[in-house]
């Protein structure tokens, strides 16, 4: 019970340290827009995405809730970061500040992460099916 008044504590102590940092900068108002606009993507956006497809899942008896989550949740983080190089309107005066094919990197990303979701998913279902057939189908193995 201590550890957690020390840790809640601290991170009080934190916050306080952060406001007072934010206080000082000449345009507060721009990084704390920024903050909330982090908190209404994720609340907005990413955890209801993950919950409705941890409820499909768990819906349709499928038993890879944790990856497919864990999928979405990643792939909704990196999103929520790659959104402002995603969303910027036209080029840049200067095209040594963002150089970098972003849409393409992103998609890339995305493809990255559905194909290690899927390569888990198969993995699994093949340990899955071979456990099942050494242990169910055989009456003698232990």
């Amino acid at each position: 019970m201590t550890y957690r008044y020390v840790c809640g504590g601290l991170g009080l102590a934190l916050m306080g340290f952060g406001g007072a940092l934010l206080l000082q900068e000449p345009a507060p108002w721009r990084i704390a827009l920024w903050l909330a606009g982090g908190a209404v993507v994720h609340d907005g956006l990413i955890a209801p995405l993950v919950l409705a497809v941890a409820a499909l899942t768990a819906a349709a008896g499928l038993r890879l809730r944790g990856a497919a989550r864990a999928a979405l949740i990643v792939a909704g983080s990196l999103t929520a970061i790659a959104l402002p190089p995603l969303l910027r309107p036209g080029g840049t005066a200067n095209p040594t500040v963002l150089p970098l094919d972003y849409l393409r990197n992103w998609l890339l990303a995305m493809a990255a992460i559905a194909l290690a979701t899927a390569a888990y998913a198969a993995t699994r279902a093949l340990l899955r099916r071979r456990h099942h057939r050494r242990h169910c189908g055989n009456p003698s193995a232990p």
